[in-house]
């Protein structure tokens, strides 16, 4: 039925009048009605009734069809069915439950490898005798002391698939758990002056860091941290514990030897994480254009998660635009879901032009009326942590002829997975979907994407300036480009 959203599970109502749909709009997954009354006056069209980001689990109907119940972040909460009648509402619940650790870990350890035995992608099971598994790991689940034993022993277990993007891991926190946070003041240190004098000196501050808003300098010797000296046994993250957002105050010594007093409010280690990226990509950015005498540009892709994507269209921007040719990165991406659009944006090709009276060259319609498209020369980089997602984007490369990757080939861990949650809370993975080439029609996973110029770094390079792969790169696109 032409619902309009991507279902992940229905229910019908017991009077037959609803399809109760749990879905997924935008990477966001809410609750909807259909209505099956062919003598509704609603229109046959999928409504909306939560609007919440958190998963809706066990979504269900009351007996009279006219509340739905489901768990949300854990909770019990009730919405209307019909609209106007409400908004959803929490149920007030409560219980004492005394788990028996000796039954609870059988119980999860079947659970597990039922799970896989029904839905894992390759029936053979990669050529793994998986009743043998159970048989032979039961006796060792039997004598685990703890969930994170049990734990283990699942994982040993799924281990013998052989198979990427698998695993079980350890129940979510309770909502509203705050874990200790150590602000971060974006700077690097100076290892042998620290190590040789106990000086904290700073080597790199990044762009738009909390040192660097205080404006902290390479070369800047930290001393003390809201009074606190710092000698050669500090531990500055203590310092900065629970300092994120908060105002800190710092002593330091400028490389002229005068000291001064700054405030800062430290940075999350996430927010300075980003930071450190962004800074890495406007490095390798000059590195290309340096290299190739200002012809070519340069971007990255982090991961292929839709914020990622949104930032290939804003790094495809006017000064990307105005080269030659751009280098495309996916080197230590782990992948995602969003590679055909990512491919889309370098394989459409133009095919009209507009200008206004005044301008004094036409540009691409494309561009010109909104449609994200790049329209130059490229060359794709990857490495052997280019995994998932990036090794479809690697293989559309190649599919639609787009130019030379460089580097390494993919890592080869090539499944579509889901998630289920067990009994105690664990997360298991669950490869369930064979992703093919339709090139050659074989199976993806265990076959990394090859690459059509091998180069692997040298040992060692990373903490150099130099990066032979981008170098090679820039010279096959150069080369292209020549032709």
């Amino acid at each position: 039925m032409p619902v309009g959203v991507d279902v992940r599970s229905q229910r019908i109502s017991p009077d037959g009048k609803w399809l109760l749909l749990t879905a997924t709009v935008s990477n966001q997954t809410n609750l909807y009605v259909y209505p099956l009354d062919e003598l509704s006056k609603e229109p046959a069209t999928a409504r909306q009734i939560t609007s919440t980001a958190g998963p809706k689990r066990e979504a269900q109907f009351s007996p009279d069809s006219k509340e739905v119940y489901y768990l949300d972040q854990g909770r019990i909460q009730v919405v209307p069915v019909e609209a106007g009648k409400g908004t959803p509402r929490a149920v007030a619940v409560a219980a004492e439950l005394d788990v028996d650790f000796e039954q609870e870990k059988n119980v999860v350890f079947d659970e597990a490898w039922t799970y896989l035995r029904d839905f894992f992608n390759d029936a053979t099971f990669n050529g793994a005798d998986w009743p043998a598994q159970h048989a032979k790991f039961a006796p060792y689940i039997a004598g685990a002391r703890t969930p994170d034993e049990v734990r283990r022993l699942v994982n040993l277990m799924i281990g013998e698939l052989n198979a990427s993007h698998s695993g079980m891991g350890p129940a979510a926190p309770p909502t509203g758990t705050v874990a200790p946070a150590t602000g971060r003041l974006g700077v690097r240190f100076d290892a042998t002056e620290y190590e040789q004098n106990g000086r904290l000196r700073l080597t790199t501050v990044l762009p738009l860091g909390a040192a660097a808003l205080a404006g902290l300098k390479p070369g800047d010797v930290l001393l003390a941290v809201d009074g606190h000296p710092l000698t050669g046994t500090t531990n500055l993250d203590e310092l900065l514990q629970y300092k994120v957002g908060r105002r800190t105050t710092l002593r330091v010594s400028a490389a002229d030897g005068k000291e001064r007093e700054v405030v800062v409010r430290p940075l999350s280690r996430e927010t300075e994480k980003a930071l450190d990226y962004r800074q890495w990509v406007e490095e390798r950015r000059a590195y290309v254009a340096q290299a190739s005498g200002g012809r070519l540009g340069y971007v990255h892709m982090f991961d292929m998660s839709a914020a990622s994507l949104s930032q290939l269209y804003l790094d495809l921007d006017a000064e990307n635009m105005t080269r030659d040719g751009v280098v495309v990165d996916v080197r230590n991406n782990n992948g995602g879901f969003v590679n055909v659009y990512a491919i889309d944006v370098l394989a459409r090709r133009s095919y009209l032009s507009m200008a206004n009276r005044d301008m004094a060259a036409p540009v691409p319609a494309r561009s010109a009326l909104g449609q994200r498209s790049l329209e130059l020369p490229t060359v794709l980089v990857t490495n052997q942590h280019s995994l998932s997602d990036a090794e479809d984007f690697s293989e559309g490369y190649r599919a639609s002829k787009l130019g030379k990757i460089v580097g390494e080939p993919t890592g080869g861990w090539i499944i579509f997975t889901s998630g289920t949650t067990l009994l105690d809370g664990s997360s298991l993975r669950l490869p369930t979907s064979t992703v093919r080439s339709t090139r050659d029609g074989k199976v993806m996973e265990m076959n990394p994407r090859p690459v059509d110029v091998p180069v692997t770094r040298p040992i060692g390079e990373s903490y150099t300036s130099h990066d032979s792969q981008l170098d090679t790169a820039v010279k096959e696109l150069l080369s292209q480009l020549g032709k």
